[in-house]
């Protein structure tokens, strides 16, 4: 944003200085009631004729020179920053770092091992990667998408039944049975509370059930390979860029829980008969947008094109000027904004059904395909059609002289041009709205206005009213958009009213303030996509000097030559050539000389680094342990409990007058964060749960006169409350960092072990036994042997610690036999930061040098046993 101030603030000294001055002098000779022509019509250029538009030209240069300049002295900053963000310690000691993704593997190569072959193929390192296959996890992602519906219906249920106390309506809730329970309920309505309760129950035995049957017997095409040093996994991903080995595509991996998982095992036909369809849907989209985007242009734009073929409306219009002109300011305006809420949301939608692979891949698809739908609807066809439209009343007005002669002397470029300058001053309007746009983002008047209505109209649960209280997450996507478009109107509007430059440097400017601010104190980054946005900005924003240059080479096209009938300015057009022909260069340039750079922390393998053998660090150990944390939640995600207002816990008894005939009731543990009935009795997972079992002083669960609800008091309906709670923290935590530590910094507790945890499986590794409970505590302080802020359940107990449970690998090799019988932990090691500061180096040495800097970057470094 500071970057598209600057380069306004200068070219508004172009624009302003230079455009202005020579369309009012040079306008003035040339009309004798000049002095009636309104005042911002003075400052477009179609008042001006011949030679004066080698002012454009020069204008056009500058631009360019303007914009280029800033764009390769922040791609310099941006490098650095980037470097910067590669060599701090949160970025090497997280996993993902030194993590490959690799997918369509073929099915020979579907092991661990496979994994192995295959990344060896492509590179050759010392350090041989620890890998993990995918695992077929059938339908758990639908069951638990279905239990978690459930459960919000079921809490929207009793919120509205108990929203007052001490008067429950006359009749209890209903709803109609889901599809596939209707050959038990039928397709009337039952009673929502009870039906919903034995729903979530039945689904959770589902879960479970599903989840104890996943195993390694059903490979998947994708997998993981985690490599000991950092160099060694960019210098694989780099390599394999091109074309990956095997046929499959390799990825530096993002974070867990950046992820689309359910793309990942997509196969490459079905990927690219998605491309295909969901890109023709945009495609259909973006065209139906046109005939509503026609009539705003054409008509709400410009009332004075609706009166001319409604003689009615003029004779109003010529009566109220001053009210329409008003009317006319802001109603196209709003109709446009309105429109085009939604856009995002399918364009989200079509992205991840078309197979992106994560979810800040998916966000930079939105943007770049935002950018080309709004541009194409609200610049393009928005702004020509008006023009096209004047040009055919024209013609329609000339017919009597014949079709042809009338489009001759239509003169369809200067009719075009004029279009476009008359229509700038609803661009000028519309630039000024932004900065009501900007202010409104600061005061949050949308979100509050929107959590008020909630509270006061509906009966929210105490889940969305803790949802309601949360931070938002940053929608970069939008605001990405919104200011290449700004950026993209101002740049190709400015040129024909000068003063739309000035305007849009202005809010730019301000709303970099309030921005800042709101990034610091009131939005949270949902997933730090760690600068990869940046080359789609600067390839819009290229896109958009292209595209200014073509609408000055159009104004000096129609009148510069073609109004006058003359070659002669000929060379005006012919001096506009070089300018694309520069915008590649400098294009190629920046892609040669820093793209790599971005994307990569080196290219070069660990071992090849000069100083690597003799360095003063200790080398990493091919038997060491690579804790990896890409794992499917699918697995080992925790369910929902149902919420409850705690003013409400009187009625629970009278409420659950008739309980589930489920073997388990779905409110067994009352002070759980959430439920682990579903987890599976097995000893891959960390810990069980005995599901039976129960004190012998109480009676069963089934026989409890109360149910067991998660109650929530009114004073703790707030986020402060339950932040660190993972269905909270996940979706409202900023990477899962602001509220706990990283995903990929240590292990869950609880969590299943090899794919899930990625705990060393491999035949290539040596498994350590140092994991100890210890692991499954947050950096905030958790107690011993408990979860914060975590009461078990009666016969909840953990797994046993190391020593007692043998787990057997298969090996690849007969070498490898001495590593099956190892004694290992389910958890993993802690990772925590160093306390100390990291030495400050310069980021960009050692990338392309065959140096190696001054200090580890292997994983055993941030390895601390506590």
């Amino acid at each position: 944003m500071r970057m598209i101030r600057n380069i306004f603030c200068v070219v508004t000294i172009f624009g302003c200085g230079i455009l202005i001055p020579v369309n009012v002098v040079g306008g003035s000779p040339f009309y004798k009631q000049w002095s009636s022509v309104p005042t911002l019509m003075k400052f477009t250029p179609q008042y001006i004729f011949g030679s004066r538009f080698w002012a454009f030209v020069i204008v056009a240069y500058l631009i360019e020179g303007t914009v280029c300049f800033f764009l390769w002295w922040n791609y310099r900053v941006v490098f650095k920053l980037r470097r910067t963000y590669f060599d701090s310690q949160e970025y090497k000691a997280s996993l993902h770092s030194r993590s490959l993704l690799l997918t369509h593997i073929p099915a020979s190569s579907r092991t661990d091992a496979g994994i192995v072959e295959l990344v060896e193929k492509a590179k050759q390192t010392d350090n041989i990667p620890r890998t993990a296959i995918g695992r077929n996890v059938k339908e758990l992602p639908k069951l638990i998408e279905a239990h978690e519906q459930a459960v919000r219906e079921l809490e929207a249920h009793l919120a509205k039944y108990l929203r007052d106390p001490n008067k429950l309506p006359a009749t209890r809730p209903t709803c109609k049975a889901v599809k596939e329970d209707r050959a038990e309920n039928g397709k009337r309505k039952v009673d929502a509370i009870d039906y919903l309760t034995s729903r979530v129950a039945r689904l959770e035995d589902s879960i479970k059930q599903v989840r104890e049957g996943v195993d390694m017997r059903n490979p998947m095409s994708y997998g993981f390979a985690s490599y000991a040093h950092i160099e060694d996994a960019h210098a694989v991903a780099y390599a394999t860029r091109k074309k990956g080995p095997g046929g499959c595509d390799v990825y530096l991996a993002p974070k867990p829980h950046d992820l689309l998982w359910q793309n990942l095992a997509m196969s490459r036909s079905t990927r690219r008969a998605r491309k295909f369809w969901d890109g023709l849907w945009i495609v259909l989209f973006t065209i139906a947008f046109i005939i509503p985007n026609m009539l705003t242009s054409v008509f709400l734009s410009d009332f004075g094109h609706l009166a001319i073929i409604w003689p009615a409306f003029q004779t109003n219009l010529q009566a109220h000027p001053t009210g329409w002109a008003v009317a006319q300011g802001i109603l196209a305006p709003l109709v446009q904004t309105l429109m085009y809420m939604g856009v995002p949301v399918v364009f989200r939608r079509l992205f991840t059904h078309s197979g992106d692979v994560s979810r800040t891949s998916r966000e930079r698809h939105v943007t770049a395909r935002l950018y080309a739908f709004f541009v194409f609807n609200n610049l393009l066809v928005f702004s020509i059609f008006g023009s096209a439209w004047r040009f055919v009343a024209s013609v329609i007005a000339a017919q009597d002289r014949g079709v042809w002669k009338a489009i001759q002397d239509g003169h369809l470029f200067s009719q075009l041009m004029t279009g476009l300058c008359n229509v700038s001053t609803f661009w000028l309007t519309w630039q000024m709205q932004r900065n009501l746009g900007a202010a409104i983002d600061l005061s949050q008047a949308w979100i509050f206005t929107y959590s008020w209505f909630r509270r006061k109209f509906f009966s929210p649960t105490p889940r969305e009213l803790i949802e309601l209280s949360a931070p938002q997450p940053f929608p970069y996507a939008d605001y990405y958009n919104n200011y290449l478009f700004v950026s993209t109107v101002g740049l190709c509007m400015g040129t024909l009213q000068p003063i739309i430059l000035p305007i849009t440097a202005f809010y730019v400017g301000m709303d970099c303030i309030f921005k800042k601010y709101l990034l610091q104190y009131v939005f949270i980054t949902k997933t730090e996509s760690g600068g990869r946005f940046w080359k789609l900005l600067v390839n819009r924003v290229l896109f958009a000097v292209l595209l200014a240059n073509a609408v000055i080479a159009l104004v000096v096209g129609a009148q510069g030559v073609g109004s006058i009938n003359s070659v002669e300015n000929g060379n005006m057009l012919y001096a506009m050539i070089p300018l694309p022909i520069l915008l590649l260069g400098f294009k190629w340039y920046c892609k040669r000389a820093y793209d790599d750079k971005l994307l990569y922390y080196s290219t070069i393998p660990y071992s090849d680094l000069e100083g690597s053998r003799h360095s003063v660090h200790p080398k990493s150990k091919r038997n060491q342990k690579v804790a990896v944390r890409y794992g499917n939640p699918a697995i080992y995600k925790k369910l929902l409990t149902p919420m409850v207002h705690a003013k409400s816990q009187h009625l629970l008894k009278e409420i659950y007058h008739s309980r589930s005939a489920t073997p388990h009731d779905i409110f067994d543990a009352p002070d759980r964060r959430s439920t682990d009935r579903a987890r599976p009795e097995s000893l891959a997972y960390g810990d069980m749960f005995e599901m039976h079992s129960q004190q012998p002083d109480q009676p069963p669960a089934s026989a409890l006169d109360l149910p067991n609800v998660e109650l929530v008091a009114e004073s703790d309906l707030d986020f402060e409350n339950f932040k660190k709670r993972a269905e909270f923290r996940e979706q409202f935590g900023g990477d899962g960092e602001l509220y706990g530590r990283p995903d990929d910094f240590s292990s869950r507790p609880g969590t299943p072990s090899t794919l899930a945890t990625f705990t060393e499986m491999s035949p290539y590794g040596n498994r350590d036994a140092t994991g100890s409970r210890i692991s499954s505590r947050t950096r905030l302080g958790e107690v011993d042997g408990t979860e914060q802020g975590v009461s078990y359940a009666p016969g909840y107990r953990q797994a046993p610690s190391v020593g007692t449970f043998v787990e057997v690998g298969i090996p690849a090799t007969p070498l490898d036999v001495e590593e099956v019988l190892k004694t290992t932990s389910s958890h993993q090691p802690l990772v925590s930061r160093r306390e100390k500061d990291a030495e400050e180096d310069d980021g960009g040495a050692g990338y392309f040098s065959r140096g190696l800097r001054d200090e580890d970057t292997s994983y055993d470094r941030f390895r601390t046993i506590r």
